[in-house]
């Protein structure tokens, strides 16, 4: 009995640890309130150029998750992020890779498609011609 305890202890800690989900409404009013006292958390979007052009959350960094883990060092130092792509997996897969930086992550509920779901304001852009300039030429907000 005390070896199934144990057992499970270890299994739930690291799902008991993760961080809560980040509401879309919550992430929508820290956006809108960010000032030099309360600074939005780095948002980050793990989606294609292609997705991410065809439109992604209002300040959005791009990095690809199959990029993410050569291109970590365009996102600075450690800080707090919040992660999203279309679904969920893709920023799944991110998270541990962002956690092994020292980043405090957070995944946005329900990723892009919750985002777009509630009727959020989004920004489009062109797609990015090289990997160094991932949000060049943001064209318009919806």
């Amino acid at each position: 009995m005390r070896c199934l305890a144990a057992f499970l202890f270890f299994i739930a800690t690291p799902v008991i640890a993760a961080e809560v989900p980040v509401p879309t409404a919550e992430l929508a009013a820290q956006i809108a309130a960010k000032d030099a006292l309360n600074p939005a958390p780095l948002l980050l979007d793990v989606r294609s150029p292609e997705e991410f052009a065809a439109g992604h959350v209002p300040g959005a960094v791009l990095i690809p998750e199959d990029q993410l883990a050569t291109r970590i060092g365009e996102l600075g130092a450690p800080r707090e992020v919040v992660v999203y792509c279309r679904t969920g997996r893709r920023s799944g897969l991110a998270e541990p890779v962002l956690e092994s930086h020292g980043f405090r992550v957070h995944q946005l509920a329900g990723s892009w498609q919750a985002w777009q779901a509630a009727g959020l304001p989004e920004e489009k852009s062109a797609i990015p011609t090289s990997p160094e300039a991932p949000n060049a030429n943001r064209l318009e907000r919806k």
